[in-house]
């Protein structure tokens, strides 16, 4: 499982013209599952998340994170996260989880942040995705669970 996080100032997802999930300062989760993940890393990767802190205290230092500064999320489901473009130019997409499973994993990923008494907003599962956002710095972190 892979999250991309952006820490942003605002972040919308349009899906046919309509507005389906928006954040204001907070977090932009591109979010993508592999073959054979497993739910142990929903939960690795909740914590990290939750727990991580990259956003600037009193003195300028990365130091509070989005609970302390009443942040909310963004989360947007993305396959393309396991891309392997080691074999020519055209990326493959073998490795990703299929459509059904990885939408489960999703949407229990994003149970599990909301449980975490976070405001979180979504794209739509599959849908053609219009992101706009405003990163804040920018500060973009790669998680994976595989090195967690």
């Amino acid at each position: 499982m892979r999250v991309l996080v952006q820490r942003v100032k605002y972040a919308s997802c349009t899906v046919d013209g309509n507005i389906t999930g928006k954040c204001d300062k907070g977090y932009l989760l591109f979010v993508g599952f592999k073959d054979g993940d497993t739910k142990e890393e929903l939960n690795k990767l909740l914590k990290k998340v939750v727990g991580l802190r990259i956003f600037e205290d009193e003195a300028g230092k990365m130091n509070k994170s989005l609970s302390d500064v009443n942040g909310s999320i963004l989360a947007i489901s993305q396959f393309t996260l396991y891309a392997d473009c080691k074999h020519g130019n055209r990326p493959s997409f073998t490795t990703a989880m299929k459509y059904d499973l990885a939408n489960n994993y999703f949407s229990e990923f994003v149970k599990l942040l909301k449980g975490s008494n976070i405001k979180v907003e979504t794209g739509v599962f599959g849908a053609d995705m219009k992101i706009e956002l405003l990163n804040d710095g920018p500060v973009t972190i790669m998680l994976d669970s595989a090195e967690l």
